[in-house]
């Protein structure tokens, strides 16, 4: 092990009381990883406290190891752990009262080392790929439980092993995750391809908004959307999977009304050539060359019009 892996492994061992979080509107790699590496603490004889300040959504409780998942740290920790994060503003209010991460775990090229020890592995796929990497190199076991959390985060980051930072790695990683009696198929399904009837009315507002010009694609959902459809999240229940597997563009986007005067952003680039980390960054956010987003003040209509005068500029 080099001298980073060694001191994220005493601190581990160290540790008794562990705090863990990740981002706001967790995704199946944020929940994923948090619970894995949260199950593997546990079964290590810590005390361990899962916190995402907007909770888990409805489409990801059957992971095993939800129920320890909360808004709201309570206690003192003597380690806390940030897992598949950019940047400490995108924990949300999760570390209110508390201090900035003692380890950073996490795969984003924009990634801020924001921690005392920065696990940060950009050619991951997942943070999920991180740790199913090295969990055993700190001494964790990767018991079935932890294996299906895992494994969700590989199959959710790259789309059911279809992004193009694929790689044989994943592919061996998810095998091996399988022989530990992670179901692929079942977490395949319910991730990627399963969706209420309330998403799908969702879907429906978004798609029928979409639009299409000067090689972007983009679609919109408003709180006027979300409460005709009856959808209880702030994000856009993955429709950017969709609208960027739409022929005809080289850049999707999607734009969820998040109040009045705030606008989550998605950006997804639809060749290999193109990074859309870069107009990401201009607006605060981050991500990957090929998937970024960011949260910007001001109403839809305004931040629409920056964001696809900034996005066209990048292909121009």
């Amino acid at each position: 092990m080099n001298d980073l892996q060694k001191k994220i492994k005493s601190r581990l061992q160290a540790a008794q009381h562990v705090l863990i979080t990740s981002h706001v509107r967790p995704d199946g790699d944020a929940i994923g990883s948090s619970l894995a590496l949260a199950l593997a603490l546990l079964d290590a004889g810590k005390q361990v406290q899962v916190v995402l300040s907007d909770g888990i959504p409805a489409s990801f409780k059957y992971l095993p190891g939800t129920e320890i998942i909360r808004t709201k740290a309570d206690g003192e920790f003597d380690l806390i752990i940030s897992v598949d994060c950019s940047d400490l503003k995108r924990v949300g209010d999760a570390l209110n009262a508390y201090h900035a991460p003692d380890i950073v775990i996490d795969h984003h090229v924009t990634t801020e080392a924001f921690g005392i020890l920065n696990l940060i592995e950009p050619e991951a796929v997942a943070t999920a790929s991180v740790l199913t990497r090295h969990m055993k190199e700190w001494g964790l076991a990767i018991t079935a439980p932890m294996a299906a959390n895992l494994i969700t985060g590989l199959v959710t980051d790259t789309l059911g092993f279809r992004t193009s930072n694929t790689t044989p790695e994943v592919l061996r990683q998810a095998a091996d995750l399988m022989e530990l009696g992670a179901d692929l198929s079942t977490f395949y399904y319910r991730s990627l391809v399963q969706r209420t009837f309330v998403e799908a009315k969702y879907w429906g507002a978004g798609l029928s908004s979409l639009e299409c010009a000067d090689g972007v694609i983009w679609a919109t959902l408003t709180l006027a959307d979300r409460k005709a459809s009856g959808y209880n999240g702030k994000d856009d229940a993955d429709l950017i999977n969709i609208v960027s597997s739409i022929d005809g563009a080289e850049i999707a986007i999607m734009f969820v009304e998040q109040s009045v005067e705030k606008t989550k952003v998605s950006w997804r680039a639809l060749k290999p050539n193109i990074d859309v980390s870069q107009v990401a960054l201009r607006f605060g956010g981050g991500g990957h060359k090929a998937a970024s987003g960011a949260e910007l003040s001001g109403n839809l209509v305004e931040v629409r019009e920056r964001v696809l005068a900034a996005t066209r500029e990048i292909l121009n």
